[in-house]
């Protein structure tokens, strides 16, 4: 069922017959992360990984049908030169002066002016291109004619204390039936007021809060604005977007939960069939079978239950696999009539919760209008859109309604991309499902790969509440998972070239894989399938020898008004001590270069451009 279908679906205001059952296509997702401490092993997320660097080749043509030797890009990372040619020497003081600063700035010593003023001059400049999309112009075009494009992310952050934030999130997670009895939740997908304030131990990620819709439609109207700004800046960028700016996030809590039973569902079903430990895309349940269990188990009349694989063609080859099974969701319902889910024990399909009020329908309604408006800016702007991951008991929900936009949006070229998390557990399989289901369906996949930001706040939760931990046992695991996973949409990419994938990552390790993989494929940089992704002011002897080499590369970008970002530049300035350790290498890189500079007499250098 498509995008235009499941929305209105969504949206419809009848009641319907909840009791016939017919599930849309729907992934459910988790968030994970890596075990050991990033004290301990890497820097959190995607800091600059300390490793030796080599040089790489990479072939720059596409392969041809002759035997022509192909020509090879070669790319050294220990350059400091063609690193920071875009940087003049003040602007390598000051990386300098902020990676020194970053171990030693705290807010609670400098006070409240002195702290902002340091700001201003040292981190606002490093990591934030600008308050506006006019006065960030300057700084993506130099980075463009150096090579390096823009996702920019409008990163004004409200300044709460915890208290505040701990009670917007209640007061936004919990709905009024829920108020009155439990309703059967999973105490993963319930708030929890010890961890209300969703900014403990993330850095890297914007974190918003819900107020009213008023505020969501504001939220809105920035994001098209910075698509705009992103349209009007550069050729052919990203804009960065989050789903918890733009709507109540109690119905994502809800609609996790909803995906996740039924494929917990489809898992039990399998189980019954013997089929469980099979890789998730081989799982085939035979579909007699599957109606005599649903008819044993009570779940609709048998009537029902044939109109359930008859009305969308399904079931044609015998058996349904998870694709099939995620192409049924009752789209003549309301959403609350959406929230239903199968209860193991006595067979039933049940609601999420007893009721809905009229508010909570509409407010539900206008979080899916606002995601299908933004999309549609996004295309009449010649831009991408980058969907970010979030908290793992949002995501289901989250890659769910990402996924239906790429199904819409995604028809002629790769519009809307979703991100996948690769400290979860679950990213092989989500991927690997979504992969498929854009081969099934003919339309454009596009995927941006990270580690992660959320590991020690979802590590905490887990343990603190009590529900398996998401992530992945350590850092090692995650980066084999990380690669694995790129593995799987490369070899998309060479068998159809609908795939796309943006490497987004600060390990150096990370990207000579890449690299080495694409020169096994002979694909060229220049077919921009292959994206790479850094944080604007952190490893451009990554960025900017890949962008001047040919390579489709791009800063995420942040902007907004200095006192604005404050709040979200304080807590990376204050808690990313992990990313520090990995900040050696490149702080030895910029001596390098302005020793360099300063000895061969260009004290006075200016880039040019």
């Amino acid at each position: 069922m498509s995008y235009t279908k499941f929305v209105p679906a969504l949206v419809r205001a009848n009641s319907g017959n909840i009791g016939k059952l017919r599930i849309s296509p729907v992934r459910c997702r988790s968030t994970v992360v890596s075990a050991k401490s990033q004290e301990e092993k890497e820097p959190q997320m995607d800091g600059c990984a300390l490793v030796e660097a080599v040089p790489v080749e990479l072939i720059s043509q596409t392969k041809n049908l002759t035997n022509t030797p192909l020509s090879k890009i070669r790319i050294d990372f220990d350059n400091t030169q063609e690193a920071y040619r875009s940087k003049g020497n003040i602007e390598l003081l000051r990386s300098l002066l902020v990676f020194k600063l970053m171990k030693h700035l705290y807010k609670k010593l400098l006070g409240q002016w002195m702290f902002e003023k340091m700001m201003k001059m040292t981190f606002y400049g490093q990591f934030v291109a600008g308050e506006d999309h006019n006065s960030i112009k300057p700084l993506i075009q130099k980075n463009q004619a150096f090579g390096v494009g823009a996702v920019l992310d409008y990163s004004v952050e409200e300044d709460l204390t915890q208290e505040e934030a701990e009670k917007k999130e209640m007061d936004s997670c919990v709905s009024e039936a829920e108020k009155e009895r439990d309703d059967h939740r999973e105490k993963k997908y319930k708030a929890h007021r010890q961890f209300g304030d969703r900014r403990g131990g993330v850095i890297s990620a914007r974190t918003y809060f819900y107020a009213d819709e008023a505020k969501c439609d504001n939220q809105m109207e920035t994001f098209i604005n910075c698509i705009r700004a992103s349209g009007g800046a550069s050729t052919d960028g990203f804009s960065a977007i989050k789903m918890t700016a733009l709507g109540r996030p109690q119905f994502l809590l809800q609609f996790s939960e909803v995906l996740v039973k039924w494929r917990r569902f489809f898992n039990f079903l399998a189980a019954q069939q013997g089929i469980s430990e099979m890789m998730v895309l081989e799982q085939k349940l035979e579909l007699e079978k599957l109606k005599e269990s649903l008819t044993e188990m009570g779940v609709g009349a048998k009537d029902d239950i044939e109109n359930w694989f008859t009305g969308e063609k399904l079931g044609s080859s015998g058996t349904i696999d998870l694709l099939d099974w995620n192409s049924l969701i009752n789209d003549t319902t309301k959403i609350s009539n959406l929230l239903m889910v199968p209860n193991l024990e006595t067979g039933q399909l049940e609601p999420l919760l007893n009721k809905f009020t009229a508010e909570e329908e509409r407010q539900m309604k206008r979080m899916l209008q606002r995601m299908d408006i933004l999309a549609k800016h996004a295309m009449d702007n010649g831009v991408r859109l980058m969907v970010d991951a979030e908290q793992t008991y949002f995501q289901p929900a989250i890659s769910r309604l990402t996924l239906e936009m790429q199904r819409k949006f995604n028809r002629e070229k790769p519009v809307i991309f979703n991100t996948y998390q690769c400290y979860l557990k679950e990213a092989y399989d989500n991927v690997t499902v979504d992969v498929e289901l854009s081969r099934r369906e003919g339309w454009y996949f596009g995927a941006k790969l990270v580690r992660g930001a959320y590991m020690y706040q979802e590590r905490a939760r887990a343990q603190e509440i009590g529900y398996e931990d998401p992530i992945n046992p350590d850092y090692e695991a995650t980066n084999r998972m990380y690669h694995r996973c790129l593995d799987y949409v490369l070899e998309e990419i060479e068998h159809s070239r609908k795939a796309n994938v943006m490497v987004a990552t600060h390990n150096e390790d990370t990207v000579k894989f890449t690299l080495e993989k694409m020169n096994e494929m002979g694909l060229s940089p220049t077919e921009n399938k292959v994206y790479f992704g850094q944080l604007l002011g952190m490893c451009d002897q990554i960025s900017f020898p890949l962008g001047q080499a040919g390579f489709p590369v791009y800063k995420y970008v942040p902007y907004g008004p200095v006192n604005e970002v404050i709040p979200y530049l304080s807590r990376r300035a204050q808690e990313n001590r992990g990313f520090m350790k990995g900040s050696q290498r490149e702080r030895s890189l910029l001596w390098k270069e302005l020793k360099r500079r300063l000895l061969g007499g260009q004290i006075l250098y200016k880039p040019v451009y």
